[in-house]
């Protein structure tokens, strides 16, 4: 990773105010960016247990007070991060079909799932959430917001081509949609699909779409 300076760790009142009239520190963003890239790095590398402010610094090439001005804690840093992947989100397929938009935005998250960072960030947090409500509760809400998000649209726009009922129950349509995929690819943790599968199973799942 490129390393970034150091952020100044000591400045004079006046030289503070100068920068900043309402007396904050000024933060830089490709510092804060480079912290986030860093927990995602560690949390792959050893796990949320045993990972600290130093490691995510040293990762970051920043010094600890770097990453104490933006979190109090690394639960914070973590909590922050994980949030921030439901603002991401994946991108709304527009094929024209209900099958050919859940076979795209199966391709996709299948090959999310799959990146080395997100095959071992996403089962690691699971266990930390068993023990962390805070966690539990940050790291589903990133999980079903960014998937809701998107099966939603894909929903609305198979209904207004008369594909699937428009009163389609929105909690059973995400399951159906995002269930299969994340079964086998965050659960049970299986390789890469065998050819033809997400084919099959964007099929599979707008047939049971339609009957609803």
């Amino acid at each position: 990773m490129t390393t970034n300076a150091a952020e100044p760790a000591d400045e004079s009142p006046t030289r503070a105010r100068r920068r900043a009239p309402a007396g904050a520190a000024v933060l830089r963003e490709d510092v804060t960016e480079a912290i986030r890239a860093a927990v995602f790095e560690e949390l792959a590398a050893v796990g949320y247990a045993r990972m600290s402010i130093e490691g995510i610094a040293r990762r970051a090439g920043v010094g600890k007070t770097a990453v104490y001005r933006r979190w109090r804690s690394k639960l914070h840093l973590v909590l922050d991060v994980v949030s921030a992947m439901a603002v991401l989100g994946l991108p709304v397929p527009d094929t024209g079909s209900l099958e050919g938009d859940l076979r795209l935005l199966y391709e996709v998250t299948s090959r999310a799932l799959r990146h080395p960072v997100a095959s071992q960030v996403i089962p690691d947090l699971q266990a930390e959430a068993a023990r962390n409500p805070d966690i539990a509760e940050a790291f589903q809400r990133a999980l079903r917001d960014g998937q809701e998000s998107v099966a939603s649209k894909i929903v609305a726009a198979a209904a207004e081509r008369g594909e699937v009922s428009p009163g389609l129950d929105p909690d059973l349509a995400l399951d159906l949609i995002s269930g299969p995929l994340y079964w086998r690819s965050v659960v049970i943790r299986s390789p890469k699909p065998p050819k033809g599968y997400l084919e099959r199973l964007a099929r599979a799942t707008a047939g049971a779409l339609k009957a609803l």
